[in-house]
């Protein structure tokens, strides 16, 4: 039996087939040009005319397809040796050519090292093309490949969504970091000013407008501030006691200010861009579970559509891996949440109710997810749908017991109103017992008889004794 090996649009064939059996070291025999040439032969070689015709049988041949040329040149192998058995690297395209053209093929772990050792002596078993030529056709197509995967990619959606909110989070800790610098270095010369002013966003911009302590009571700063913080504001500031600063100082403090607030001004632009995009790609999940935790769960799981093939099981654990094998290795209990958790739905539940509210958050989301990912209809009603049945239940954990279940489903019971209904008993004395009522006291002349006679008893028996 021959082999023969088709790699893109040329075919070598083998004539040392029993070197071939020799898996483990069969790349002892690809070492050189020399004893590749004893190994393979190069039988037929087909040009492209273009870019264009070589990127469409490129992208065929990786999506396990058989283009329209590649059947013209194994329909002549047929022709000639139809006896022979065709070696291929992808077992999809051997079954596309074994149905349609009716070839034997194969493929094994041989043929993978055949493959391996022809592509490391391609130039050598190929004759007629310069090195520098073959590696600038090679490095074009590989170009094109690329862009056109990039163009046709159902997950580039996604990768904007990904980079927006991986860059929010960015900017918050950034922020962060600014604003507490800020707060303590104009702190050195106004302390009062951070405990009167909470918000971070008004602090920079109040500190941006005045500058110096002293001007404040000569600046008008109602614009930024209410009238009972800018009064507040202005009397701390004449009986402060923070260090005198220079006016360079000043200057620097500024100037991080002014970071600080356009950095903000983007936070801001960034999170409605990321709202819009969450909205037009995955409606149902930013109505569920909200824009910012929607888009946390794709980053994390890597595309809305890696998301959708989750089960709701691990839609609610996304995020607190870490968690979860920590308590299967210490055989502790098991988190009931991860990212979920800061959706607004579990944010509202109590704390007893936060795990059945997750458990049941992430069933619906599950469904939402594959309906944004694998449906063809844009609208956000089943998302709207769902989350009112997770709010009802939400409703009746937290009611607990004024629900009544009827026929119907799940309806609320009717209190009637209370009304006293309370009547006057009269005494039946028809009961009582007919027996006379003796008095328990004992009259005085009925103890003085009674001791008379226990004493006369007395005298007798002493005087049977004697």
């Amino acid at each position: 039996t021959k082999y023969s090996c088709v790699l893109w649009f040329f075919s070598l064939q083998v004539l040392n087939e029993k070197k071939l059996q020799e898996v483990d070291s069969l790349w002892k025999e690809f070492e050189t040009p020399e004893k590749a040439n004893k190994i393979v032969k190069l039988k037929h070689f087909e040009k492209f005319q273009d870019t264009t015709e070589a990127l469409a049988a490129s992208t065929a041949l990786v999506e396990g397809k058989l283009s329209k040329n590649l059947k013209k040149i194994l329909k002549k192998i047929v022709a000639k040796d139809a006896h022979e058995q065709l070696a291929v690297a992808d077992a999809k395209l051997g079954g596309v050519i074994k149905e349609k053209l009716n070839l034997s093929c194969i493929h094994s772990p041989m043929v993978t090292e055949l493959m391996r050792g022809i592509r490391s002596q391609i130039e050598g078993l190929i004759t007629g093309l310069p090195s520098r030529e073959m590696a600038a056709m090679c490095l074009g197509l590989a170009h094109s490949l690329s862009r056109y995967k990039l163009k046709f990619s159902p997950d580039k959606v996604d990768t904007m969504i990904i980079q927006a909110i991986s860059l929010l989070d960015d900017l918050d800790k950034e922020l962060n970091n600014y604003i507490m610098r800020c707060r303590e270095w104009y702190g050195w010369h106004f302390p009062e000013l951070g405990k009167i002013i909470t918000d971070n966003l008004t602090y920079c911009k109040c500190v941006r407008k005045v500058g110096d302590r002293s001007n404040f009571a000569s600046s008008d700063v109602s614009d930024i501030l209410p009238e009972e913080i800018e009064e507040d504001v202005k009397a701390a500031a004449e009986i402060s006691m923070g260090t005198e600063v220079s006016e360079e100082d000043i200057n620097n403090i500024i100037h991080l200010c002014d970071q600080v607030i356009e950095i903000s001004e983007y936070r801001t632009q960034l999170y409605d861009y990321l709202k819009n995009r969450m909205m037009a790609i995955a409606p149902n999940l930013t109505v569920m579970v909200g824009e910012l935790v929607g888009a946390r769960l794709i980053a994390h799981a890597g595309s809305l559509l890696n998301l959708a093939k989750h089960p709701a099981s691990t839609v609610q654990l996304l995020g607190a891996e870490k968690a979860l094998f920590r308590a299967l290795k210490t055989k502790r209990d098991t988190p009931k949440f991860g990212l979920i958790y800061h959706a607004s739905l579990v944010g509202q539940s109590n704390t007893k109710n936060k795990g059945k509210i997750s458990r049941m958050l992430a069933a619906k989301t599950a469904l939402t997810i594959r309906y944004d990912a694998l449906g063809e209809n844009t609208s956000a009603e089943m998302g709207a749908e769902n989350r009112l049945k997770v709010e009802t239940r939400l409703r009746l954990l937290e009611e607990r017991g004024i629900r009544r279940i009827s026929g119907t489903g799940k309806a609320l019971a009717k209190a009637d109103k209370y009304q006293n209904k309370s009547e006057v008993k009269v005494f039946d004395p028809s009961g009582d017992s007919t027996l006379p009522v003796v008095s328990k006291k004992r009259k005085i002349q009925e103890v003085d008889e009674q001791d008379t006679e226990v004493a006369v008893k007395a005298k007798k028996f002493k005087a049977e004794m004697k």
